[in-house]
């Protein structure tokens, strides 16, 4: 069997008056992330993951920051696109591994939406997505909360 293996990393600042958007799903908060799109670090990381095993550079190259057509746009169809890459290649996604780190909201309440949401994207089972939550134990950007990041790995095979 062939495979390919990707990784992916993101962040945005965290600021008052967006909502925080992580794997697809909105998380109550008062802080969201900043960016040009609706700034899903765990679908931009998984985005560049995918992108990545596949060596088709990074999601900023396939939808730059500064067209006006992915302004506020929603990550969800971002990663639709990036998934139709991928198949469009000849792969499919065996497996994909994210960890959020965020000091604050808890995010264990919201896991299950978004492996939920992240397997439909990915047209795969629920238990090929793995999403994880860390702080980073009051330290650095994301200790002060300031920002959030996601590191992710994905595991592509042959269709």
């Amino acid at each position: 069997m062939m495979v390919r293996a990707g990784f992916g990393y993101d962040s945005h600042r965290l600021v008052e008056g967006r909502p925080l958007m992580l794997g697809g799903i909105h998380v109550p908060h008062h802080l969201g992330s900043l960016g040009h799109s609706d700034a899903d670090v765990v679908l931009h990381a998984l985005c560049d993951a995918l992108l990545g095993a596949l060596a088709l550079g990074d999601i900023g190259a396939h939808f730059p920051d500064t067209d006006p057509a992915y302004k506020d746009a929603d990550s969800r169809k971002l990663m639709a696109a990036v998934v139709q890459l991928v198949h469009a290649r000849g792969w499919k996604v065996a497996n994909v591994d994210c960890t959020v780190v965020l000091e604050r909201p808890k995010l264990r309440p919201h896991i299950d939406a978004m492996r939920g949401t992240i397997a439909g994207l990915l047209q795969v089972d629920a238990d090929a997505v793995s999403v994880k939550a860390s702080t980073n134990e009051r330290m650095g950007f994301t200790g002060r909360e300031e920002g959030v990041c996601a590191y992710t790995v994905a595991l592509l095979e042959r269709a």
